[in-house]
């Protein structure tokens, strides 16, 4: 019973900003390439929330599972983040232009790309980890941080756009993806005092 509760909690967490967002007046008169930009990066969001809770063994998986689902979430999470700025490249080229080089006059755009260079910092850090020299506890306190970069920086674009996403089911997410994000941040924390300790 406590698990499926906990899946149908995540399943709705999750659909229920998608959904809302498909149904979005501001769709209309968009082109296909926009339409699929936009909704990769809800996912994008989604997936977020998913990340935490595997990583602090919040969901009903044997440590394994959690493990290597953690691991193609991430994928997928780089997959929406790719597509995300694809699409967006090419319905608005300067637009994008103007958010890499943190020109943009619109304040999410900032944010927004703070957020994907996060992702990409943690899948190059997630593909060199047996290469990196970086002990198990130096490796973990960076992908932390990077995690918690990546979370306030999603966050805080999606709540600066007045887009396809309907405000309260974004803002709902929004305060899942942070309080899962802060949660695994301070279980790391702990466990770091501890480890000082027990040395």
């Amino acid at each position: 019973m406590r698990a499926t509760l906990i899946w149908t909690a995540l399943a709705a967490a999750i659909i229920a900003p998608v959904a809302a967002a498909a149904f979005s007046p501001q769709l209309q008169w968009r082109d296909g390439i926009y339409i699929a930009s936009g909704f990769a990066g809800v996912v994008g969001m989604a997936l977020l929330l998913v990340q935490p809770l595997l990583a602090a063994g919040d969901l009903p998986l044997s440590q394994s599972d959690a493990r290597r689902v953690h691991r193609v979430t991430g994928t997928l999470l780089l997959g929406a983040v790719l597509l995300h700025v694809a699409g967006l490249w090419i319905t608005s080229p300067p637009d994008v232009v103007d958010a890499l080089t943190f020109t943009s006059p619109t304040p999410f755009s900032v944010w927004g790309v703070i957020a994907m260079w996060g992702v990409f910092a943690t899948a190059l850090l997630a593909a060199w980890r047996r290469r990196l020299p970086l002990r198990p506890m130096t490796w973990r306190r960076v992908h932390v941080v990077l995690g918690l970069v990546i979370a306030a920086g999603t966050v805080t674009h999606a709540l600066l756009i007045e887009g396809t996403m309907e405000v309260v089911t974004k803002w709902l997410l929004a305060g899942f993806v942070l309080v899962a994000t802060l949660r695994v941040v301070w279980r790391a924390g702990r466990f770091r005092d501890f480890a000082r300790r027990s040395g």
